[in-house]
Protein backbone atom coordinates (compact mmCIF):
# COMPACT_ATOMS: atom_id res chain seq x y z
CA UNK A 1 0.00 0.00 0.00
CA UNK A 2 2.87 2.22 1.00
CA UNK A 3 4.58 1.76 -2.08
CA UNK A 4 1.48 2.93 -4.15
CA UNK A 5 1.00 5.99 -2.60
CA UNK A 6 5.10 6.74 -3.06
CA UNK A 7 4.52 6.00 -6.93
CA UNK A 8 0.76 8.26 -7.29
CA UNK A 9 2.66 10.72 -5.45
CA UNK A 10 5.54 10.96 -7.62
CA UNK A 11 3.73 11.02 -10.33
CA UNK A 12 1.10 13.68 -9.11
CA UNK A 13 4.19 15.57 -8.92
CA UNK A 14 5.52 15.16 -12.12
CA UNK A 15 3.24 17.82 -13.68
CA UNK A 16 3.75 18.90 -17.48
CA UNK A 17 -0.03 19.53 -18.67
CA UNK A 18 0.03 21.02 -22.29
CA UNK A 19 0.47 25.06 -22.79
CA UNK A 20 -1.47 25.04 -26.58
CA UNK A 21 -4.39 22.73 -27.37
CA UNK A 22 -3.53 19.70 -29.68
CA UNK A 23 -4.38 21.29 -32.91
CA UNK A 24 -1.44 23.40 -32.71
CA UNK A 25 0.54 20.38 -33.31
CA UNK A 26 -1.59 19.60 -36.61
CA UNK A 27 -0.58 20.64 -40.02
CA UNK A 28 2.39 21.01 -42.01
CA UNK A 29 3.27 24.12 -39.66
CA UNK A 30 3.32 22.84 -36.81
CA UNK A 31 3.98 24.96 -33.28
CA UNK A 32 7.12 23.47 -31.29
CA UNK A 33 7.63 24.92 -28.21
CA UNK A 34 10.53 24.30 -25.90
CA UNK A 35 11.18 21.33 -24.32
CA UNK A 36 10.25 20.15 -21.21
CA UNK A 37 11.74 17.45 -19.42
CA UNK A 38 11.56 16.42 -15.96
CA UNK A 39 12.47 12.51 -14.10
CA UNK A 40 8.99 11.26 -14.08
CA UNK A 41 7.06 11.89 -16.99
CA UNK A 42 4.13 13.32 -17.88
CA UNK A 43 1.69 10.09 -17.32
CA UNK A 44 -2.40 10.48 -18.25
CA UNK A 45 -3.91 7.12 -18.64
CA UNK A 46 -7.58 6.40 -19.60
CA UNK A 47 -8.37 3.46 -18.12
CA UNK A 48 -9.58 0.58 -20.45
CA UNK A 49 -13.70 -0.40 -20.10
CA UNK A 50 -14.81 -1.46 -23.01
CA UNK A 51 -18.14 -0.73 -25.06
CA UNK A 52 -20.83 -0.90 -22.63
CA UNK A 53 -24.87 -1.64 -23.49
CA UNK A 54 -24.39 -1.52 -27.05
CA UNK A 55 -22.95 1.66 -27.35
CA UNK A 56 -20.89 2.65 -30.82
CA UNK A 57 -18.31 5.50 -31.97
CA UNK A 58 -19.86 8.79 -32.87
CA UNK A 59 -19.78 9.22 -36.63
CA UNK A 60 -19.22 12.21 -38.86
CA UNK A 61 -21.95 13.43 -40.03
CA UNK A 62 -23.13 11.67 -43.18
CA UNK A 63 -21.73 8.68 -42.25
CA UNK A 64 -22.44 6.03 -39.79
CA UNK A 65 -20.86 3.09 -37.90
CA UNK A 66 -21.64 -0.44 -36.94
CA UNK A 67 -19.36 -3.37 -35.44
CA UNK A 68 -18.78 -5.40 -37.99
CA UNK A 69 -17.30 -8.05 -35.48
CA UNK A 70 -16.83 -8.23 -31.83
CA UNK A 71 -15.52 -10.37 -29.51
CA UNK A 72 -11.99 -10.09 -31.09
CA UNK A 73 -9.18 -10.85 -28.70
CA UNK A 74 -6.83 -7.21 -29.09
CA UNK A 75 -7.31 -6.91 -32.65
CA UNK A 76 -4.58 -4.43 -34.08
CA UNK A 77 -4.27 -5.01 -37.86
CA UNK A 78 -7.28 -4.74 -40.58
CA UNK A 79 -6.81 -5.91 -44.14
CA UNK A 80 -9.17 -6.61 -46.66
CA UNK A 81 -8.99 -8.87 -49.63
CA UNK A 82 -10.24 -8.41 -52.56
CA UNK A 83 -13.25 -11.17 -52.39
CA UNK A 84 -14.40 -8.82 -49.43
CA UNK A 85 -12.98 -11.16 -46.92
CA UNK A 86 -11.63 -8.98 -43.62
CA UNK A 87 -8.46 -10.83 -41.83
CA UNK A 88 -7.57 -9.38 -38.61
CA UNK A 89 -4.28 -9.59 -36.48
CA UNK A 90 -5.47 -10.65 -32.98
CA UNK A 91 -2.11 -10.25 -31.09
CA UNK A 92 0.21 -8.44 -29.03
CA UNK A 93 3.58 -7.74 -27.91
CA UNK A 94 6.03 -11.15 -27.80
CA UNK A 95 8.17 -11.31 -24.63
CA UNK A 96 10.54 -8.92 -24.13
CA UNK A 97 12.48 -9.55 -20.75
CA UNK A 98 14.89 -6.88 -22.06
CA UNK A 99 12.60 -4.48 -22.40
CA UNK A 100 11.82 -4.42 -18.43
CA UNK A 101 11.63 -1.12 -16.87
CA UNK A 102 13.32 -2.13 -13.89
CA UNK A 103 12.35 -0.19 -10.20
CA UNK A 104 9.67 1.53 -9.16
CA UNK A 105 9.47 3.67 -12.73
CA UNK A 106 8.76 -0.26 -13.85
CA UNK A 107 6.13 -1.07 -11.17
CA UNK A 108 3.98 1.45 -12.33
CA UNK A 109 4.99 1.20 -15.97
CA UNK A 110 3.19 -2.39 -15.56
CA UNK A 111 0.09 -0.59 -14.15
CA UNK A 112 -0.30 1.61 -16.70
CA UNK A 113 -0.52 -1.01 -19.34
CA UNK A 114 -2.52 -3.20 -17.96
CA UNK A 115 -5.23 -0.32 -17.01
CA UNK A 116 -4.67 0.78 -20.41
CA UNK A 117 -5.58 -2.76 -21.69
CA UNK A 118 -2.29 -3.40 -23.46
CA UNK A 119 -1.37 -5.89 -21.02
CA UNK A 120 -3.73 -8.90 -22.49
CA UNK A 121 -1.46 -12.05 -23.81
CA UNK A 122 -1.05 -11.87 -27.70
CA UNK A 123 -4.18 -14.48 -29.33
CA UNK A 124 -0.54 -14.94 -32.18
CA UNK A 125 -3.06 -15.79 -34.57
CA UNK A 126 -5.06 -13.59 -37.78
CA UNK A 127 -8.74 -14.27 -37.94
CA UNK A 128 -10.83 -14.16 -41.43
CA UNK A 129 -13.97 -12.45 -40.85
CA UNK A 130 -16.73 -13.59 -44.03
CA UNK A 131 -19.94 -10.66 -44.68
CA UNK A 132 -21.87 -13.36 -46.75
CA UNK A 133 -25.20 -11.60 -47.15
CA UNK A 134 -23.72 -8.01 -47.60
CA UNK A 135 -25.20 -6.72 -44.34
CA UNK A 136 -22.19 -4.98 -43.60
CA UNK A 137 -21.77 -7.60 -40.61
CA UNK A 138 -19.42 -10.54 -40.88
CA UNK A 139 -21.65 -13.70 -39.39
CA UNK A 140 -19.00 -16.14 -40.59
CA UNK A 141 -15.14 -16.25 -38.55
CA UNK A 142 -12.69 -19.00 -39.03
CA UNK A 143 -8.94 -18.97 -37.41
CA UNK A 144 -7.18 -17.73 -40.60
CA UNK A 145 -3.77 -18.78 -39.39
CA UNK A 146 -2.32 -19.56 -35.67
CA UNK A 147 0.58 -20.05 -33.61
CA UNK A 148 2.29 -16.66 -35.19
CA UNK A 149 4.61 -14.98 -33.42
CA UNK A 150 2.76 -11.41 -32.82
CA UNK A 151 1.63 -10.94 -35.90
CA UNK A 152 0.90 -7.38 -37.36
CA UNK A 153 1.53 -6.39 -40.88
CA UNK A 154 -0.50 -7.86 -44.16
CA UNK A 155 -0.19 -8.12 -47.94
CA UNK A 156 -1.41 -9.80 -50.70
CA UNK A 157 0.51 -9.92 -53.79
CA UNK A 158 -0.53 -12.50 -56.68
CA UNK A 159 -1.83 -15.75 -54.84
CA UNK A 160 0.99 -15.01 -52.18
CA UNK A 161 0.07 -13.96 -48.63
CA UNK A 162 2.81 -11.83 -46.49
CA UNK A 163 2.42 -12.19 -42.78
CA UNK A 164 4.60 -9.59 -40.66
CA UNK A 165 5.92 -11.29 -37.45
CA UNK A 166 7.77 -9.47 -34.74
CA UNK A 167 10.81 -11.09 -36.07
CA UNK A 168 10.32 -11.53 -39.75
CA UNK A 169 8.22 -11.78 -43.14
CA UNK A 170 6.86 -15.11 -43.79
CA UNK A 171 5.15 -16.19 -47.00
CA UNK A 172 1.88 -18.72 -47.34
CA UNK A 173 0.27 -19.57 -50.35
CA UNK A 174 -3.68 -18.16 -50.93
CA UNK A 175 -6.53 -19.61 -52.89
CA UNK A 176 -9.34 -17.23 -53.36
CA UNK A 177 -12.41 -17.63 -50.95
CA UNK A 178 -10.29 -20.27 -48.37
CA UNK A 179 -11.21 -19.92 -44.89
CA UNK A 180 -7.87 -21.05 -43.38
CA UNK A 181 -4.53 -21.78 -44.27
CA UNK A 182 -2.68 -25.13 -42.71
CA UNK A 183 0.62 -25.07 -44.70
CA UNK A 184 4.00 -24.14 -42.94
CA UNK A 185 5.19 -20.71 -44.22
CA UNK A 186 8.67 -19.75 -45.92
CA UNK A 187 10.66 -16.98 -44.46
CA UNK A 188 11.54 -14.34 -46.50
CA UNK A 189 13.10 -12.15 -44.39
CA UNK A 190 14.35 -11.71 -41.04
CA UNK A 191 13.72 -8.28 -39.28
CA UNK A 192 15.56 -6.86 -36.17
CA UNK A 193 13.76 -8.36 -33.17
CA UNK A 194 15.68 -10.14 -29.94
CA UNK A 195 15.01 -9.40 -26.18
CA UNK A 196 14.37 -5.98 -26.42
CA UNK A 197 12.50 -5.55 -28.89
CA UNK A 198 10.56 -2.38 -27.97
CA UNK A 199 8.21 -0.90 -30.64
CA UNK A 200 7.58 -4.77 -31.67
CA UNK A 201 4.82 -4.31 -34.51
CA UNK A 202 6.47 -4.54 -37.90
CA UNK A 203 3.82 -3.28 -41.11
CA UNK A 204 4.01 -4.58 -44.20
CA UNK A 205 2.61 -2.77 -47.68
CA UNK A 206 3.42 -4.10 -51.37
CA UNK A 207 4.38 -1.97 -54.11
CA UNK A 208 1.70 -0.64 -56.82
CA UNK A 209 3.60 -3.03 -59.36
CA UNK A 210 3.72 -6.25 -57.09
CA UNK A 211 7.20 -6.54 -57.11
CA UNK A 212 8.44 -5.56 -53.43
CA UNK A 213 7.42 -4.97 -49.74
CA UNK A 214 7.85 -2.22 -47.65
CA UNK A 215 8.34 -3.11 -43.99
CA UNK A 216 8.36 -1.12 -40.95
CA UNK A 217 10.48 -1.74 -38.32
CA UNK A 218 10.50 0.54 -34.96
CA UNK A 219 13.18 2.09 -32.68
CA UNK A 220 14.95 0.00 -29.75
CA UNK A 221 14.38 2.82 -27.34
CA UNK A 222 12.58 6.16 -26.96
CA UNK A 223 15.88 8.04 -27.45
CA UNK A 224 18.48 5.51 -27.87
CA UNK A 225 18.92 5.33 -24.62
CA UNK A 226 20.52 1.97 -25.05
CA UNK A 227 23.35 2.59 -27.62
CA UNK A 228 23.05 2.93 -31.27
CA UNK A 229 24.33 -0.70 -31.48
CA UNK A 230 21.05 -1.34 -30.03
CA UNK A 231 19.35 0.24 -33.39
CA UNK A 232 20.95 -1.14 -36.04
CA UNK A 233 18.37 -1.83 -39.12
CA UNK A 234 16.08 -0.03 -36.94
CA UNK A 235 13.70 2.96 -36.98
CA UNK A 236 13.65 2.56 -40.54
CA UNK A 237 11.49 1.43 -43.39
CA UNK A 238 12.81 -1.68 -45.06
CA UNK A 239 12.41 -2.81 -49.07
CA UNK A 240 12.14 -6.29 -50.01
CA UNK A 241 12.85 -6.82 -53.48
CA UNK A 242 10.09 -10.38 -53.82
CA UNK A 243 12.02 -11.69 -56.88
CA UNK A 244 15.38 -11.90 -55.35
CA UNK A 245 14.39 -11.80 -51.56
CA UNK A 246 17.52 -8.90 -50.96
CA UNK A 247 15.96 -6.22 -48.30
CA UNK A 248 18.11 -2.84 -48.26
CA UNK A 249 16.82 -0.03 -45.76
CA UNK A 250 14.51 2.09 -47.84
CA UNK A 251 14.62 5.22 -45.04
CA UNK A 252 16.21 5.64 -41.74
CA UNK A 253 15.43 8.38 -38.70
CA UNK A 254 12.15 7.39 -38.36
CA UNK A 255 10.94 6.30 -34.91
CA UNK A 256 8.20 3.74 -35.20
CA UNK A 257 6.58 4.10 -38.21
CA UNK A 258 3.22 1.79 -38.14
CA UNK A 259 0.65 2.82 -40.53
CA UNK A 260 2.18 2.42 -44.80
CA UNK A 261 0.49 3.58 -47.32
CA UNK A 262 0.85 4.33 -51.14
CA UNK A 263 -1.04 7.42 -52.76
CA UNK A 264 -2.48 7.15 -55.61
CA UNK A 265 -1.66 10.12 -57.79
CA UNK A 266 2.00 10.33 -57.17
CA UNK A 267 2.45 6.11 -56.40
CA UNK A 268 4.93 7.67 -53.66
CA UNK A 269 4.68 5.59 -50.07
CA UNK A 270 3.62 7.39 -46.87
CA UNK A 271 3.75 6.38 -43.16
CA UNK A 272 2.49 7.81 -40.42
CA UNK A 273 5.51 8.23 -37.31
CA UNK A 274 5.42 8.14 -33.93
CA UNK A 275 7.58 10.40 -32.44
CA UNK A 276 9.33 10.68 -29.09
CA UNK A 277 8.33 10.66 -25.40
CA UNK A 278 9.62 12.48 -22.36
CA UNK A 279 9.95 16.12 -23.71
CA UNK A 280 6.43 17.08 -21.93
CA UNK A 281 2.43 17.71 -23.54
CA UNK A 282 3.48 19.68 -26.29
CA UNK A 283 6.20 17.73 -28.21
CA UNK A 284 6.69 16.05 -30.14
CA UNK A 285 3.79 15.93 -32.71
CA UNK A 286 3.53 12.48 -34.66
CA UNK A 287 3.20 13.14 -38.13
CA UNK A 288 2.60 11.36 -41.31
CA UNK A 289 5.15 12.02 -44.57
CA UNK A 290 6.03 10.92 -47.98
CA UNK A 291 9.38 8.72 -47.74
CA UNK A 292 11.94 9.48 -50.18
CA UNK A 293 14.45 6.48 -51.00
CA UNK A 294 17.76 6.88 -48.85
CA UNK A 295 15.86 9.81 -46.36
CA UNK A 296 17.11 10.21 -43.31
CA UNK A 297 13.97 11.94 -40.46
CA UNK A 298 16.42 12.87 -37.78
CA UNK A 299 16.00 9.86 -34.96
CA UNK A 300 17.05 10.16 -32.50
CA UNK A 301 19.56 13.54 -33.12
CA UNK A 302 16.77 15.63 -34.11
CA UNK A 303 12.91 16.23 -34.67
CA UNK A 304 11.24 18.35 -37.37
CA UNK A 305 14.41 18.68 -39.02
CA UNK A 306 17.08 20.53 -36.77
CA UNK A 307 15.29 20.74 -33.55
CA UNK A 308 18.37 18.83 -31.87
CA UNK A 309 17.25 16.74 -29.03
CA UNK A 310 19.94 17.29 -26.34
CA UNK A 311 19.53 14.01 -24.80
CA UNK A 312 20.75 12.27 -27.26
CA UNK A 313 24.69 11.50 -26.91
CA UNK A 314 27.35 11.82 -28.64
CA UNK A 315 25.22 14.81 -31.00
CA UNK A 316 25.45 13.99 -34.70
CA UNK A 317 25.09 17.51 -36.67
CA UNK A 318 26.04 16.26 -39.70
CA UNK A 319 23.33 13.80 -39.65
CA UNK A 320 20.71 16.62 -38.20
CA UNK A 321 21.93 18.93 -41.30
CA UNK A 322 20.01 15.60 -43.51
CA UNK A 323 17.16 15.30 -41.68
CA UNK A 324 14.34 15.79 -43.77
CA UNK A 325 11.46 17.83 -42.23
CA UNK A 326 7.97 15.74 -42.18
CA UNK A 327 5.09 16.52 -44.46
CA UNK A 328 2.25 16.42 -42.14
CA UNK A 329 2.25 16.68 -38.22
CA UNK A 330 -0.58 14.79 -36.05
CA UNK A 331 -0.63 16.47 -33.18
CA UNK A 332 1.52 15.34 -29.99
CA UNK A 333 1.55 11.78 -28.26
CA UNK A 334 -1.80 11.09 -30.43
CA UNK A 335 -0.31 7.50 -31.40
CA UNK A 336 -1.17 7.63 -34.79
CA UNK A 337 -0.93 4.12 -35.94
CA UNK A 338 -3.33 3.10 -38.82
CA UNK A 339 -2.98 4.78 -42.56
CA UNK A 340 -5.18 4.35 -45.55
CA UNK A 341 -5.41 6.04 -48.49
CA UNK A 342 -9.08 6.94 -49.14
CA UNK A 343 -9.54 6.73 -53.11
CA UNK A 344 -11.35 3.79 -53.08
CA UNK A 345 -14.11 5.02 -50.45
CA UNK A 346 -17.42 5.42 -51.04
CA UNK A 347 -17.83 7.82 -48.22
CA UNK A 348 -19.44 11.41 -48.65
CA UNK A 349 -17.21 13.43 -50.97
CA UNK A 350 -14.90 15.63 -49.27
CA UNK A 351 -13.37 12.17 -47.32
CA UNK A 352 -12.53 10.87 -50.71
CA UNK A 353 -8.77 12.29 -51.69
CA UNK A 354 -6.95 12.12 -48.50
CA UNK A 355 -6.18 9.50 -45.94
CA UNK A 356 -7.57 7.83 -43.46
CA UNK A 357 -5.53 7.98 -39.76
CA UNK A 358 -6.15 5.79 -36.65
CA UNK A 359 -5.09 7.46 -33.54
CA UNK A 360 -4.81 5.22 -30.83
CA UNK A 361 -4.93 7.78 -27.99
CA UNK A 362 -1.99 9.24 -25.54
CA UNK A 363 -0.90 7.63 -22.16
CA UNK A 364 1.82 10.49 -21.60
CA UNK A 365 0.01 13.92 -22.59
CA UNK A 366 -2.55 15.66 -20.04
CA UNK A 367 -5.21 16.37 -21.18
CA UNK A 368 -5.59 13.26 -23.49
CA UNK A 369 -5.17 13.44 -26.96
CA UNK A 370 -6.06 10.89 -30.24
CA UNK A 371 -8.77 8.67 -29.26
CA UNK A 372 -10.29 9.17 -33.09
CA UNK A 373 -10.16 7.81 -36.29
CA UNK A 374 -9.49 11.52 -38.48
CA UNK A 375 -9.35 12.16 -42.20
CA UNK A 376 -6.83 14.25 -43.46
CA UNK A 377 -7.47 16.30 -46.87
CA UNK A 378 -5.00 16.04 -49.67
CA UNK A 379 -5.07 17.52 -53.46
CA UNK A 380 -2.34 16.96 -56.17
CA UNK A 381 -0.80 14.04 -54.17
CA UNK A 382 -0.46 16.06 -50.83
CA UNK A 383 -1.73 17.74 -48.07
CA UNK A 384 -3.78 20.63 -48.51
CA UNK A 385 -2.59 21.97 -45.32
CA UNK A 386 -6.66 21.98 -43.26
CA UNK A 387 -6.51 20.45 -40.40
CA UNK A 388 -8.11 16.90 -39.96
CA UNK A 389 -11.92 16.12 -39.90
CA UNK A 390 -13.11 13.43 -37.39
CA UNK A 391 -14.65 10.46 -38.76
CA UNK A 392 -15.21 8.51 -35.47
CA UNK A 393 -15.18 9.66 -31.71
CA UNK A 394 -16.38 8.81 -28.86
CA UNK A 395 -13.62 6.47 -27.72
CA UNK A 396 -13.73 8.16 -24.26
CA UNK A 397 -16.73 8.59 -22.40
CA UNK A 398 -17.71 11.05 -20.17
CA UNK A 399 -15.83 9.77 -16.90
CA UNK A 400 -12.31 9.69 -19.06
CA UNK A 401 -12.18 5.58 -19.41
CA UNK A 402 -11.18 4.56 -22.64
CA UNK A 403 -14.17 2.28 -24.03
CA UNK A 404 -12.24 1.52 -27.15
CA UNK A 405 -8.52 2.46 -28.84
CA UNK A 406 -8.57 2.89 -32.91
CA UNK A 407 -5.52 1.18 -34.42
CA UNK A 408 -5.34 -0.52 -38.03
CA UNK A 409 -8.13 1.21 -40.78
CA UNK A 410 -8.33 -0.02 -44.49
CA UNK A 411 -11.03 -0.08 -47.43
CA UNK A 412 -13.10 -2.75 -47.61
CA UNK A 413 -14.18 -3.93 -51.84
CA UNK A 414 -17.52 -1.40 -51.23
CA UNK A 415 -15.79 1.30 -50.19
CA UNK A 416 -16.35 1.04 -46.47
CA UNK A 417 -13.63 1.87 -43.49
CA UNK A 418 -12.77 -0.56 -41.74
CA UNK A 419 -11.38 0.34 -38.04
CA UNK A 420 -9.44 -2.31 -35.36
CA UNK A 421 -10.60 -1.41 -31.91
CA UNK A 422 -8.06 -3.54 -29.68
CA UNK A 423 -9.83 -2.31 -26.12
CA UNK A 424 -13.52 -3.08 -27.46
CA UNK A 425 -12.16 -5.67 -29.19
CA UNK A 426 -14.01 -4.94 -32.00
CA UNK A 427 -14.10 -4.47 -35.94
CA UNK A 428 -15.66 -0.94 -36.96
CA UNK A 429 -17.28 -0.26 -40.31
CA UNK A 430 -17.92 2.86 -41.33
CA UNK A 431 -20.49 3.63 -44.38
CA UNK A 432 -22.32 6.47 -46.14
CA UNK A 433 -25.58 7.17 -44.60
CA UNK A 434 -28.54 6.57 -47.34
CA UNK A 435 -29.34 10.61 -48.18
CA UNK A 436 -25.23 11.24 -48.49
CA UNK A 437 -24.80 8.47 -50.89
CA UNK A 438 -27.27 9.61 -53.00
Amino acid sequence: MKRSIVALSLVSACGGAARLPVTAGMGPNPQLPPPRTSWIPVVKVARAVGWQNGATPNAAEGTKVVAFAAGLSHPRFVYALPNGDVLVAETNAPPRPEDEVKGLRGWFMKRYFKKAGAAVPSANRITLLRDADGDGIAEQRSIFLHDLHSPFGIALVGNALYVANSDAVVRYPYREGQMTITGAPTKVVDLPAGLRNHHWTKTIVASPDGSKLYASVGSNSNVAEHGMPAEEGRAAIWEIDLASGRSRVFASGLRNAVGLTFEPQTKALWASVNERDELGSDLVPDFMTAVRDGGFYGWPYSYYGDHVDARVKPPRPDLVAKAIVPDYALGPHTSSLGLVASTSTTLPARFRNGMFVGQHGSWNRKPLAGYQVIFVPFADGKPTGELPTTVLSGFIDARGHAQGRPVGVAIDPRGALLVADDVGNVVWRVTATTMAAR
